[in-house]
C-alpha cells in the first residue's frame, strides 16, 4: 500500500520562522510491515519527528532538518553558491538623477532594497519622494537576475510614524496589512525596515515610545504570521543596539526575539564622524579606540554589543558606505607635521558646505528646521565632480593622503579648497571584507548602489568576502 493511501497526505505549507527547504521522500521495507521516512531537508532547521499509527500496520513520518540555526527565516537563502549575503540599496530618489535601474549591477549582489517607502501619520506609507513608478522595473529586473527585490521602509527621513504605527495592537494590525498590500502590489521578495531609531531621536522629530522595541518584536511576529508567501525580511540598525524601555542600549540577550522574525539585522557601520562631531574623523571606522579625545565607537565595538544583546554573528550584515564626509579644515589644522595628514583634525563646524551634486537636502528639514549641506562625497563624485581621486579610485597627485591603521580608513585633503575628507576606498573596504569573514558574519551591504564606481568598491569588498 502507498505511503499516501497509509497517511492520507503529507501536507508542507511553506515557511514558518525559520523553515524552508525542499522535501523527498525514502522509503524502506521492513519483514511484515512497511515503515516510511519522509526526510524534509531544509537548508539550516531542525524539524520535529511525527510518527501516525494504523490498526493494521505502522508508518512513520519523520521530519528531519539538516544544518545550522543561521538559515534565513524565509528560507530564500543567498543567491550565490557561498551563502554570503550581498546586498545593496537602490535609492528610488536617484532614479532619475544619474542612476536608472538600468545602471544596477545586478551580477554583485544577492538581495537589493528599493529607498525608501516612509511612514506617515495616517499610518500608511509613501513613497511619491522615491519615484514609486521605478519599482515594477527593478522588480523585475531582480527577478531576471536570480536576486531578491525588497522596500526599504523608513529612513533618516521616513521613520517619524514608526512608532505610532505599530504603538497598538490595532495599529499594528493595519500596518502589517499596509506592509503586506505592499508586497503584493509590487511582487516583492520581502520587506527591509529601516527604524531611525526605535526609542530614540533621529529626525528630530519622530514620534518615540518607551515600549517602541517590544512592539517592534511583536510587530515583526504578527507580519510574519500573517505573510501569505515565504518573506525575506530584514532591518538596518544603529551601530550599536536599540534601545530597552529605559532608554539605553540594550543587553544580555534581550533582543534574541529578532532572530526568530528576521532574515538578518544590517548593521549601519558609518556616519560615526560628520558635521555634527568636534573633530573631523573617520565615516566607518572598524576599531573605536583611535582617538582616545573623541571616541565615537566602531564597527567592531558595534558588532560586539549587538552579539551580547542576542543577535549570533551569522545573523548580522555589516553596512559600508560607497560615499565619504567632507569637514572644512584649515592647513594649519590639516597636518600634523610637514607633508603628514591629521587623521582627527579640528574642523570649522559653523562653515557648511556642498559636497556632491546629491548632498542638495531641501534648506528646511521634515521637522521645519534649517538643514545646511552635510559635505557628504559619493564615491564617484570624489572622482568626476571633486576631483579628489583617479578613474581608478587613487588619490590624484595633488591631494594629500594618509591611511590610519588603527580605523583602517583612508582620509585625504585638498589644501586649496581646504576640505579634509574620510571615506572608504579598495583598502579599506577589503580590510572589512576580512573582519567579515574573520567574525563570521553574514555578510555585506553597501549604501548605495549608485554611489560606487565602475564597481570599484563592490568588487573591493566582495573579493575580500570570497565571492
Amino acid at each position: 500500500m502507498s505511503l499516501v493511501r497509509r497517511i492520507g497526505y503529507l501536507r508542507y505549507s511553506g515557511c514558518r520562522s525559520n523553515q524552508v527547504g525542499v522535501c523527498f521522500l525514502l522509503s524502506l521495507e521492513l519483514n511484515t510491515f512497511q515503515l516510511h521516512y519522509i526526510l524534509l531537508i531544509q537548508f539550516k532547521f531542525l524539524l520535529v519527528l511525527h510518527s501516525i499509527m494504523s490498526f493494521a500496520k505502522l508508518s512513520l513520518a519523520a521530519l528531519l532538518a539538516v544544518g545550522a540555526s543561521a538559515a534565513p527565516c524565509s528560507g530564500n537563502g543567498t543567491s550565490n553558491s557561498t551563502g554570503v549575503v550581498a546586498s545593496t540599496y537602490f535609492a528610488g530618489y536617484h532614479a532619475n538623477r544619474g542612476f536608472p535601474v538600468s545602471s544596477m549591477p545586478w551580477d554583485k549582489y544577492t538581495d537589493a532594497k528599493y529607498a525608501f517607502a516612509e511612514t506617515a501619520a495616517d499610518g500608511s506609507l509613501n513613497l511619491t519622494k522615491s519615484a514609486p513608478d521605478q519599482i515594477p522595473a527593478f522588480v523585475s529586473a531582480a527577478h531576471e537576475h536570480n536576486v531578491k527585490a525588497l522596500v526599504s521602509i523608513g529612513g533618516w527621513t521616513g521613520s517619524r510614524y514608526f512608532s505610532t504605527s505599530i504603538g497598538s495592537a490595532e495599529n499594528r494590525t493595519a500596518f502589517v496589512k499596509t506592509c503586506l498590500d505592499l508586497v503584493e502590489k509590487y511582487n516583492l521578495d520581502g520587506l527591509d525596515f529601516d527604524w531611525e531609531y526605535p526609542n530614540r531621536q533621529g529626525l528630530g522629530c519622530n514620534a518615540i515610545n518607551p515600549d517602541d522595541t517590544a512592539n517592534f518584536a511583536t510587530f515583526l511576529k504578527e507580519l510574519r504570521q500573517k505573510q501569505t508567501k515565504p518573506l525575506y525580511l530584514t532591518a538596518a540598525t544603529s551601530l550599536f543596539p536599540w534601545y530597552n524601555s529605559a532608554g539605553v542600549s540594550s543587553v544580555n540577550g534581550t533582543l534574541a526575539p529578532f532572530t526568530e522574525t528576521l532574515d538578518y539585522l544590517m548593521v549601519m557601520g558609518y556616519d560615526i564622524y560628520g558635521a555634527w562631531a568636534a573633530t573631523g574623523g573617520p565615516n566607518a571606522p572598524l576599531a573605536s579606540s583611535c582617538d582616545t579625545r573623541n571616541n565615537q565607537g566602531g564597527i567592531k565595538e558595534g558588532i560586539d554589543k549587538w552579539v551580547n544583546a542576542g543577535i549570533p554573528a551569522n545573523k548580522l550584515v555589516l553596512a559600508v558606505g560607497a560615499y565619504g564626509h567632507g569637514f572644512s579644515v584649515n592647513s594649519t589644522s590639516a597636518f600634523t607635521s610637514p607633508g603628514v595628514l591629521n587623521a582627527y583634525p579640528p574642523q570649522n563646524s559653523s562653515h557648511r558646505f556642498q559636497g556632491s551634486s546629491w548632498d542638495d537636502d531641501p534648506p528646511i528639514d521634515e521637522c521645519g528646521n534649517a538643514q545646511p549641506p552635510s559635505g557628504t562625497y559619493t564615491f564617484w563624485s570624489m572622482i568626476t565632480e571633486g576631483k579628489f581621486l583617479d578613474e581608478t579610485g587613487k588619490p590624484r597627485e595633488s591631494i594629500a593622503t594618509g591611511y590610519d591603521n588603527c580605523s583602517q580608513t583612508p582620509y585625504l585633503y585638498n589644501e586649496t579648497a581646504q576640505v579634509w575628507v574620510s571615506y572608504d576606498n579598495v583598502e579599506s573596504l577589503s580590510a572589512k571584507g576580512k573582519y567579515i569573514t574573520s567574525s563570521k558574519l553574514a555578510g555585506f551591504a553597501l549604501w548605495e548602489a549608485g554611489g560606487d564606481y565602475n564597481n570599484i568598491l563592490v568588487n573591493a569588498i566582495r573579493s575580500a568576502v570570497g565571492l
